[in-house]
């Protein structure tokens, strides 16, 4: 019997991403599930959040018919999709949930604040291994070189034709390592924006201290704040998965959903 997979993502179930690795875990011949946000949920996390008419959650069927499918479309973060797909929600539960492609790489400490991260650490602490994958979208190292950072992102392509099918093989390329696993495995997987035979490889990177960007308070006034998004300017970190993307490889690390902290001394409460 084909594996059960629930193929979701933050970026909403007509993102080019999902559709592609949905694509591809059909084509490894897996039974799946597809159900994702009906719209955009980027930075949702792990939240537990939907919209109810009435007293029952928005859900629209969509038909995927290149892939034979019926896609669920939820009013909801992808934490709460998984979660209510595990309990049964969309039929037989899954045991493997796959969430992405993500639009951007999700990489360093900051993987706290992704809903792609957020539905494969659901999936984990119910029991679930998952696969959390993004599509790096900054440019590589040797565009930079070529032309500076400015004019590397203006020649970058439209959402449609990125390589979030890259990104979808390495994914699935993994599926043996992660099903050999001890049960609520989570994997996050990022691969470069190109072919995949123009990958260099694939390499374990660990969290870097932080991520490609970061947010600031770009400014305040009465009644509001406004944020921005700027790149770190820290040096990159050895071995980190920041590290391997910029240098052409794609980069997987074995993540943990929320556990305790033995480091601490506790011992003296009552």
């Amino acid at each position: 019997m084909a594996l059960r997979v629930l193929v979701t993502n933050d970026d909403g179930i007509s993102a080019p991403g999902i559709r592609a690795l949905a694509r591809t875990a059909v084509a490894h011949g897996l039974d799946v599930l597809l159900a994702a946000p009906l719209r955009d949920a980027s930075g949702t996390s792990a939240a537990l959040t939907a919209v109810e008419h009435g007293a029952h959650v928005v859900v629209e069927e969509q038909s995927v018919e290149d892939l034979g499918l019926t896609g669920y479309g939820v009013a909801g973060s992808p934490g709460f999709i998984t979660l209510i797909a595990l309990h049964g929600a969309f039929g037989p539960p899954p045991e493997v949930v796959l969430s992405g492609v993500n639009l951007g790489a999700n990489v360093g400490q900051a993987v706290l604040h992704s809903g792609t991260v957020g539905a494969a650490l659901t999936a984990a602490i119910n029991g679930c291994r998952a696969v959390a994958v993004s599509l790096d979208t900054m440019p590589s190292a040797e565009e930079v070189a070529g032309g500076g950072l400015a004019a590397a992102a203006a020649d970058r392509p439209d959402d449609d034709a990125r390589h979030f099918d890259t990104a979808a093989r390495f994914a699935l390329d993994l599926l043996p390592r992660l099903t050999a696993a001890p049960p609520r495995s989570v994997f996050n997987v990022n691969a470069p924006d190109r072919p995949y035979e123009r990958v260099r490889g694939i390499r374990r990177g660990s969290l870097a201290s932080f991520g490609q960007v970061q947010m600031t308070v770009a400014a305040t006034g009465s009644g509001f704040v406004r944020t921005a998004l700027e790149e770190t300017g820290r040096p990159v970190e050895a071995g980190t998965d920041v590290s391997w993307l910029t240098q052409g490889y794609a980069s997987v690390t074995a993540i943990r959903a929320v556990s305790e902290v033995s480091e601490v001394d506790l011992s003296d409460l009552a």
